[in-house]
């Protein structure tokens, strides 16, 4: 007899699609670690997503006819969520290397559950509570030695609170799954979180760089692996729950540390201690043990 674990780790095709999109997740990080150096945050994310939400109306084409209004309020629900995920992720991205990055915004994994809990009124298993204490250790030691006395830098710190938006993006693609048409709502909410990272330019003081085709070119081919995920993750997620998909989408930071690695990054020795921690979280808190009923 094949054990209840085991068998809980057969996919179906939806779940294929979300470990297809973790290895194009896991290789952005790298493109936007270098575009940055070429580009304010808030200007890539932008373009990047107006390039991904061209990108998706052209496809879509005749599939946009018929919007409705349900579609427009889930499409900028999740698009407010995405322009705060990646963007924040992209200040980030300016002051610590991609692999870094990575790992500490997989740190919304065992968030999602506790996202719910606060939603939703459903309490966390008690794996969950081990796996955020895990993934907060591990968060530490990525972090490097300094944040051992809790003194985060910029970058740690806004990628940490980027990861807050990321688990809410994943609930609420799960909420609206099944009552809006995917293709529509990919759209919207990829327009939305463009508009809303050209609206932040003003605010922070970020001026329109100077032409480059690095920037240029990293935005409209993340645009259109935007587009991509965006939409397989909405698509699958209605009908895998935003629990098994975060498991799933642990493979992101796996991917984007072997990037890096490729790249030349190396991680110390305690920061891959620490990205183990955080796998560990990750796969701990989504363990779903069951009590042997007695005999």
């Amino acid at each position: 007899m094949i054990p209840t674990a085991v068998r809980g780790l057969r996919l179906s095709r939806q779940e294929w699609v979300l470990v297809a999109i973790t290895f194009l997740w896991g290789a952005t990080f790298l493109v936007v670690h270098f575009a940055v150096t070429t580009t304010g945050p808030w200007f890539f994310v932008g373009v990047r997503f107006l390039a991904a939400g061209v990108i998706a109306a052209l496809v879509l084409n005749r599939g946009l006819r018929g919007l409705r209004p349900r579609e427009i309020a889930a499409g900028a629900a999740i698009g407010v969520m995405v322009y705060l995920g990646y963007g924040l992720q992209t200040v980030g991205l300016q002051t610590i290397d991609s692999s870094t990055s990575a790992f500490i915004t997989a740190f919304y994994v065992p968030l999602v559950p506790l996202l719910q809990w606060a939603v939703f009124r459903k309490a966390p298993r008690w794996t969950v509570w081990i796996g955020v204490v895990l993934a907060f250790a591990g968060l530490i030691l990525v972090a490097g030695p300094s944040a051992a006395g809790f003194s985060l830098g910029q970058g740690e710190v806004v990628t940490m609170i980027s990861t807050l938006a990321i688990a809410a993006e994943i609930i609420l693609i799960s909420v609206f799954a099944g009552r809006v048409d995917v293709g529509r709502v990919t759209v919207v909410q990829l327009i939305v979180a463009s508009l809303l990272a050209f609206l932040t330019m003003p605010v922070t003081g970020e001026a329109v760089p100077a032409f480059s085709w690095v920037w240029l070119l990293a935005a409209v081919g993340l645009g259109a692996m935007s587009a991509a995920i965006q939409w397989a993750m909405n698509w699958a997620q209605r009908s895998v729950s935003p629990t098994r998909a975060t498991i799933i989408y642990a493979g992101e930071p796996v991917w984007a540390g072997i990037f890096g690695r490729l790249a030349g990054e190396r991680l110390p020795a305690l920061a891959i201690v620490g990205a183990a921690l955080i796998i560990a979280g990750m796969v701990v808190s989504e363990l779903n043990p069951r009590r042997r009923r007695p005999n």
